[in-house]
């Protein structure tokens, strides 16, 4: 895995990365000569792996693995691994919905200052359980408590439009 040289270690002394969240990650969309359908892999997440009776299925499929495995990064308080350049023909494209790459922001900025969820609660204030919601990236949290735990992590999130390809 690639990772961005870090400048802070975390309390528990594991250093995490200061690069963007992964917004969007390259996939490895292997064509399945037997059932016409693809094989789906990550080479910046390898326990990632997923399948799909056609691209738009498989390309679903991908989203929602990746969502699960930084879910389970998170989780075991791992680094987010910074996505590399998709290369080749049967790479594509995976991208996160914004909320969620909102709550890896969060995440990330809380490793990078070694801070941790009771921390962060107390900062605010709030309860310690209104951190996991924001955390968890299958809640649906509101952008505005997002940022405004961002904003006591001195951070602020910005956010930018694309055409879509």
């Amino acid at each position: 895995m690639k990772k961005v040289p870090a400048s802070k270690e975390s309390r528990r002394g594991s250093v995490s990365n200061e690069g963007a969240p992964m917004p969007e990650c390259p996939a490895l969309f292997d064509p399945d000569p037997l059932t016409g359908g693809f094989v789906v892999t990550f080479p910046d997440l390898p326990e990632a792996i997923t399948e799909g009776d056609t691209e738009r299925e498989a390309i679903q499929n991908a989203a929602d693995v990746v969502a699960l495995c930084l879910a389970e990064y998170m989780k075991r308080k791992r680094d987010i691994p910074a996505p590399r350049k998709a290369r080749g023909r049967n790479y594509r494209t995976v991208r996160l919905p914004a909320l969620t790459e909102a709550k890896i922001s969060l995440y990330m900025a809380m490793r990078q200052a070694g801070m941790r969820k009771a921390d962060l609660a107390r900062k605010l204030p709030c309860q310690k359980s209104e951190i996991d919601r924001l955390l968890n990236l299958t809640h649906s949290s509101r952008l505005d408590q997002i940022e405004r735990a961002l904003k006591a992590l001195g951070k602020r999130l910005v956010l930018t439009l694309e055409d879509a390809a």
